[in-house]
């Protein structure tokens, strides 16, 4: 698998509250996607496309453990995220709904906010464009890139499911 993006940059401790405020926790993803970085940037669901790439530095998704930040990320386009590390819950809840992450050291001073990167889930690499840049990540373990490609967890679930009847 792999994805060509436009990339937007993020700084370090980017939390769940950020990625979507806590007063639309329990609203649908629909709706607080409409919300997302509001904090930083109120225009940004109006201005993500999908396909887009969203970099992040250091311990991204930290903060609460709803599911549903990666969820609005998802529902707004986001491709892929790729931060220099990541909130243990926040990369688990990911997966958990089918959308990619990725750690990479040195990958916030990498890229900026013009740039597109493109990334090869399956190896792990990424090439920044502009630069011809090539960094590495871990490549998702091949279990987890069947729960992304299926569309989540609850996706791959029902397949399986519907497999026994």
């Amino acid at each position: 698998m792999e994805i060509t993006g436009r990339v937007w940059v993020f700084g370090d401790n980017i939390d769940t509250d950020i990625i979507t405020p806590g007063r639309f926790s329990f609203s649908p993803v629909e709706e607080a996607a409409g919300h997302a970085f509001e904090a930083i940037d109120p225009s940004f669901p109006t201005k993500v496309r999908p396909g887009d790439i969203l970099v992040a530095g250091k311990n991204f998704g930290c903060g609460s453990s709803r599911e549903n930040a990666p969820a609005v990320l998802k529902c707004v386009g986001i491709a892929c995220v790729i931060a220099e590390d990541f909130a243990r819950i926040f990369f688990r809840n990911s997966i958990a709904v089918g959308l990619p992450v990725l750690s990479v050291r040195g990958i916030a001073g990498a890229v900026s906010a013009t740039d597109e990167v493109t990334v090869q889930f399956d190896t792990g690499r990424i090439v920044v464009q502009r630069t011809g840049q090539e960094l590495h990540a871990i490549p998702l373990h091949p279990e987890m890139r069947k729960i992304i490609e299926a569309g989540g967890i609850d996706k791959m679930l029902s397949r399986l499911n519907s497999l026994k009847e």
